[in-house]
């Protein structure tokens, strides 16, 4: 029997080497890569050596002997030993017999239901409990299967100091204003009744006599509620207190002349909004195009209600998207036990979190942002308090 090897850059061209020396009555058995061409071992490039063999009968008239049939596991050993490499080792039936039962148990296990592991059940039932949503629950235990080992899983404990760790992780924080434009304008939007109004009161006041160890700033407040009486009522009630002036507007050309009258000994322009529903698509769009009277250079930023059911909150973020808000208010966080729907709809859609409110009191009710209040928050979860404080706690001298 004869063997053949032969090679080529690529299987193409060495296969039609192969046939146009020998025809088509070939059999190729092996293929490997090799190094071709190049000069004193340089500028090789890639290629491809088959090795077969050259099927060839002896002619036979009437009455004479059939050829005997091919043998392909010694036409294959000749052309490995031809090509210099080993023949595989004959199978062993023990070890055939023990391969097969290996397959038959996997079979079975693959067709059975798995049986989830304890820590993994009782995780999943924790972060039900705390309403996160399907996605981000599948994402969290996702992760716990791809970095806990079986051993690791027995440890109840510490898997869900690091799930803690995880959900504190996805909690962005926003970092503030950087671009340093005086007077700095925040203008609050939102839904109706989650509280934009009490929110820009308390902002008033921390940022004015509240501002702790800093110098109390200048602050304007603006509204365009101009229809909801008891709420700018409500806003210059509290901006005679603090001693704030309050203006009402209710058309872009008066907005950006009020803006513009501020512009000098002025730190902060407090900007409130008439509450519109998310699906109100004509009233959202009229809205953002009085605001446009505050210049490119304000502060957008959505409020949105803690107790909010996690598809409502999602779509509430979508809808209000064409504002460019650049960071959240979770308010009325005192009315909820449960704030998994608003941390799984911040990390899906990847917005960060500016301030917390959580009552009505004027201005101690509103806290900066931070991962350590909503994990605080998780119920079920066994809180190790110092290790989330050293790991969540916001720098106290940072601002925004």
């Amino acid at each position: 029997m004869e063997t053949f090897t032969e090679q080529g850059f690529t299987y193409s061209e060495c296969l039609q080497k192969i046939r146009s020396k020998y025809g088509e009555k070939i059999t190729v058995l092996n293929q490997k890569s090799v190094r071709i061409g190049g000069f004193l071992g340089l500028f090789t490039r890639d290629g491809v050596e088959l090795t077969g063999i050259i099927k060839e009968y002896p002619r036979y008239t009437h009455g004479s002997a059939v050829p005997k049939p091919l043998d392909f596991q010694e036409a294959k050993e000749q052309v490995l030993a031809a090509a210099n490499r080993p023949s595989p080792p004959k199978p062993d039936p023990l070890q055939q017999a023990i391969l097969k039962e290996v397959l038959e148990i996997k079979k079975r296990i693959a067709e059975s239901p798995s049986e989830e592991h304890p820590t993994l059940k009782q995780l999943g039932e924790l972060l039900e409990l705390n309403d996160f949503s399907p996605s981000y629950s599948r994402n969290i235990l996702d992760r716990v299967k791809k970095e806990c080992s079986l051993e690791e899983l027995e440890n109840y404990d510490k898997v869900q100091d690091r799930v803690v760790e995880w959900i504190g992780e996805s909690i962005r924080i926003y970092s503030g204003d950087t671009s340093k434009k005086h007077p700095r304008i925040m203008i609050l939007v939102g839904p109706t009744g989650v509280g934009k109004t009490t929110t820009i009161v308390k902002l008033a006041a921390i940022f004015g006599p509240g501002n702790k160890g800093r110098r109390p700033l200048s602050i304007r407040l603006i509204t365009v509620d101009y229809y909801r009486i008891a709420a700018t009522q409500q806003l210059e009630r509290y901006g005679d207190i603090m001693e704030v002036p309050v203006t009402c507007v209710d058309n872009v050309e008066d907005l950006r002349k009020t803006v513009a009258l501020y512009r000098e000994g002025v730190d902060l322009i407090l900007v409130d909004t008439i509450g519109r529903s998310p699906r109100a698509a004509v009233e959202l769009a009229e809205m953002k195009q009085l605001l446009d009277g505050c210049g490119s250079g304000a502060e957008i930023h959505l409020v949105a209600a803690a107790p909010t059911k996690y598809r409502d909150i999602r779509e509430i973020f979508q809808q209000f998207e064409p504002f460019n808000y650049r960071s959240v208010i979770i308010s009325k966080m005192d009315e909820t036990i449960r704030v998994g729907n608003v941390i799984s709809a911040l990390a899906e859609k990847e917005k960060p979190l500016s301030y917390i409110t959580d009552g009505q009191g004027v201005p101690n009710d509103i806290h900066r942002a931070d991962a350590v209040r909503f994990l605080l928050n998780l119920e079920g979860f066994k809180i190790d308090r110092d290790r989330i404080d050293e790991r969540f706690s916001p720098d106290e001298s940072e601002k925004i």
